[in-house]
């Protein structure tokens, strides 16, 4: 078995080490996957345990009994119910909304913040403010002078205001109280402990707090304009800082025995307190996706290419073992015929073949886990913070062996045919049956085109069965890779066209006082921005009340907002608006039909006539024009404006000149671009495609293989009819080379069909809808098919060459 085993690998050594190179860029881009899935799911997973999270938030108002929700059925425990008032926090001239809630010195048990900076309230806090010991910034550069770095390992520095100048003289006046700031909104207002941070409440006064901690919770995260930031004080700061009751509201975190029972809870929740006593709802899911980004969309991108080249290669192999198989049907019978069982057979391709696959699967395990960490960029914070984890103990374990076994068992499938060969071979005729040309031959013919193409054609596609199963497994990894160029396509045109995505403005701007006035006052002398659109934004319950969607009004009647539509038309009348695919979803209704929200108890009635592409929010916003809230008297003013920009502005230097000119007045901000998250998949997409490519090879090599072996009685006849060596070589290039054209064929316009029908299940099953995918160009098709073309006769040259060569004679071996 061992002297067999050598003697098949020395003759086939290329195809063994493309086998060996394929399964390990395999495991590579599964491993990669796997570590992209934990570093989107498990830091907030890691959150979310310690912190004994809870999987409903509900917000109510103050009038509310929350305390109640805690005895409902299916309810295991729950936070105390948090008095809550929002409020406008700003440091630094940086402003963003937050949401204070009075706890107590003690930290509840469920939904416990997890303190990463500072410390917790205390009881001293209470009675004793903190001393005015603002920290000194220089005007010019607005560096701290201690030198000092956040938790997140980001230097502290940051401009003392918008202008540059040093802090004003309210910022040295002594704190009424302090907060402890949840980690995402620390980071937005560049927060850290010690900082005085300046809180205004409804009647505009304000309050300075002390910022003595950092913590993390398994909530959403802060979104400036959709989202407000947690900041706990005790309850006399709250009182401080909100004194009017009616602006008040309460919180509640509970806990489930079923985590996915989380529609049902808000169910009872709305009956135990009336409907219009909620005021919003989150759960853990939304809480889960918000945290996880694009990393989870990566991990499972990867994820699939992964499994799918797994299969284009399971598919090469079992092709590869096949094509040998039939290539030593002779050296088999003769093994039969001196004593070998057809279990001994089976066990040795088996064997071979499964140490081929072993050889892969380790090579790219070893690769991962020691150049992993070492990668640039998200790849490597990806793999090291795998690495850190409990289930990387046997998870880089079991994606191999599964891999392996999934290999082994495609090859024993195939050698299996093995044990069924006759040991005593039936000779084929010496003359074969005539069977009539086939008719695309004689056309051929009759046209006077070269012999080698014609007999190449003849070749190629001259016994149906082996032809189509030959072309269908080179497809499948051409199929995989058009796939892959689809994708990169698409991220591409939602990358640098934001506007197909939903994002056709670059620019939001927050602030008090902000008017239509104002905004074109701070826009004067601002040519790269083309359009300023008004604004506002609130959180809805959508009927049955077991979720809350955002209301969103852009534009106004007469000069609407350029929304993305994919199907039906934007509004333009009142009452009229557009949903996102998740809101579709969610509600279970269509374009066309009506809809009733509510917000704040005020029910809006809205005609849906489209559907736009939505990346926030998993979709489940529903965007009308600004006059119909007005009308529904939801936004009587706007609470943002949209800047829409040239197509060759730089957002950030305008977002920092106009900081500059308004003097802090306002937050000027970037509007994120979701698809920038995946910015790490291009690479990863490029080393993809050079794994399918490694496939391909393999393949071809299996295939000219295959026509070589075939056409071993057919190069006697040729060379007895008179065709030169040169010709007898075109002829074998030539039927290589229209498998290779029929696949790729095959392969690119089944490819592009697929992408399309993936990317637009993708955008579909994640809210954001269908009509993001982007077909490849076609001069990159056509490139793919002559690469693939090119590259099947350059590799068909050498081994046609060297059946040329070699010594032809019609043998009893060639007859069996």
């Amino acid at each position: 078995m061992a002297r067999w085993v050598r003697a098949d690998l020395r003759a086939h050594r290329g195809e063994a080490l493309f086998l060996v190179l394929a399964t390990a860029g395999i495991i590579v881009s599964l491993l990669l996957s796997g570590a992209f899935l934990a570093y989107g799911a498990s830091p907030w997973q890691r959150v979310f345990t310690e912190s004994n999270g809870a999987h409903v938030w509900i917000q109510t108002t103050a009038k509310a009994d929350a305390g109640a929700l805690a005895g409902l059925d299916g309810v295991e425990s729950a936070s105390r119910p948090y008095r809550t008032a929002s409020a406008t926090a700003e440091l630094g001239g940086t402003r963003a909304k937050i949401q204070l809630r009075a706890a107590d010195p003690e930290p509840p048990k469920v939904a416990r913040p997890l303190m990463t900076e500072g410390r917790w309230l205390n009881k001293d806090d209470a009675a004793v403010a903190a001393a005015p010991q603002a920290r000194a910034y220089t005007a010019a550069s607005g560096e701290h002078r201690s030198g000092g770095k956040s938790g997140s390992g980001r230097t502290a520095a940051r401009p003392a205001n918008a202008t540059g100048t040093a802090p004003s003289a309210r910022s040295r006046a002594e704190a009424a109280g302090s907060v402890v700031l949840e980690s995402s909104l620390a980071r937005a207002l560049w927060a850290e402990p010690g900082d005085l941070l300046h809180v205004r409440g409804s009647d505009g006064t304000d309050h300075a707090l002390r910022v003595i901690g950092v913590a993390e919770t398994a909530e959403e995260r802060y979104s400036p304009g959709r989202t407000p930031g947690v900041g706990w004080v005790l309850p006399n700061a709250l009182h401080q800082v909100e004194q009017e009751a009616d602006q008040l509201g309460q919180a509640i975190g509970l806990r489930l025995d079923d985590r996915d029972d989380t529609d049902f809870a808000v169910q009872r929740a709305v009956t135990e307190l009336g409907d219009d006593q909620i005021v919003a709802v989150s759960t853990w899911q939304q809480a889960r996706d918000d945290a996880e980004g694009g990393g989870r969309l990566l991990g499972l991108l990867l994820g699939l290419f992964g499994l799918s080249a797994l299969l284009a290669a399971s598919l090469a192999v079992a092709g590869a073992i096949s094509t040998r198989i039939r290539g030593h049907l002779r050296d088999i019978a003769i093994l039969k015929a001196v004593g070998f069982t057809p279990a001994q057979l089976i066990r040795t391709f088996l064997v071979e073949h499964a140490a081929l696959g072993l050889l892969g699967v380790a090579c790219g395990a070893l690769l991962t886990e020691i150049l992993g960490p070492r990668l640039p960029g998200r790849l490597g914070e990806a793999m090291r913070l795998w690495q850190a984890l409990p289930a990387h103990a046997w998870v880089p374990f079991a994606i191999p062996l599964a891999a392996l076994l999934l290999i082994t068992g495609t090859t024993a499938l195939a050698a299996w045919r093995v044990g069924r060969v006759s040991p005593v071979p039936v000779a084929r005729p010496a003359t074969p049956a005539v069977r009539r040309m086939p008719g695309t031959v004689r056309r051929a013919l009759g046209l006077r085109l070269p012999p080698a193409l014609v007999l190449g054609w003849r070749g190629a596609f001259h016994s149906r069965a082996r032809s189509s199963a030959a072309v269908a497994r080179l497809a499948v990894p051409l199929l995989l890779i058009t796939v892959v160029l689809g994708a990169w396509t698409t991220l591409d045109r939602l990358e640098h066209h934001p506007e197909k995505v939903g994002i056709p403005a670059a620019l939001t701007v927050r602030g008090d006082g902000l008017d239509d006035a104002a905004v074109r006052r701070m826009l004067v002398g601002r040519p790269e921005v083309t359009a300023a659109y008004p604004g506002a934004e609130a959180k809805a319950l959508v009927p049955g009340q077991t979720g809350t969607i955002t209301l969103r009004g852009l534009g106004r009647h007469r000069d609407p907002y350029p929304l993305t539509i994919a199907d039906g038309r934007a509004p333009y009348r009142s009452h009229e608006a557009v949903a996102g695919q998740g809101l579709l979803d969610l509600l279970d209704v269509r374009v066309g039909d009506w809809v009733r929200v509510t917000v704040g108890g005020n029910p809006q009635v809205l005609h849906i006539v489209g559907r736009s592409i939505e990346p926030e929010d998993d979709g489940r916003v529903i965007s009308t024009t600004l006059d119909t809230l007005r009308e529904g008297g939801i936004a009587p003013r706007p609470g943002f404006y949209h800047l829409v920009l040239d197509e060759d502005s730089d957002p950030a230097a305008v977002a920092a000149g106009l900081s500059s000119a308004i003097g802090g007045r306002a937050d000027v901000r970037e509007i994120p671009n979701p698809v920038r998250e995946l910015s790490a998949v291009h690479g990863v997409l490029g080393g993809l495609v050079t794994v399918l490519a490694l496939i391909a090879l393999a393949e071809l090599s299996t295939t000219i293989a295959a026509g070589v072996r075939d056409r071993r009685r057919d190069l006697l006849a040729l060379r007895a009819i008179g065709l030169t060596p040169r010709q007898i070589m075109a002829v074998i290039v030539a039927g290589t080379g229209f498998t290779a054209l029929a696949a790729a064929l095959v392969g690119t316009a089944v490819g592009t069909l697929v992408s399309q029908w993936l990317i637009d299940l993708q955008g579909r099953s994640s809210g954001i809808g269908a009509g993001i995918a982007q077909q490849p160009p076609l001069a990159a098709l056509l490139l793919l098919v002559a690469a693939v073309v090119v590259g099947a006769v350059a590799v068909s040259m050498l081994p046609a060459s060297r059946a040329v060569r070699q010594r032809l004679a019609d043998t009893l071996g060639d007859s069996l």
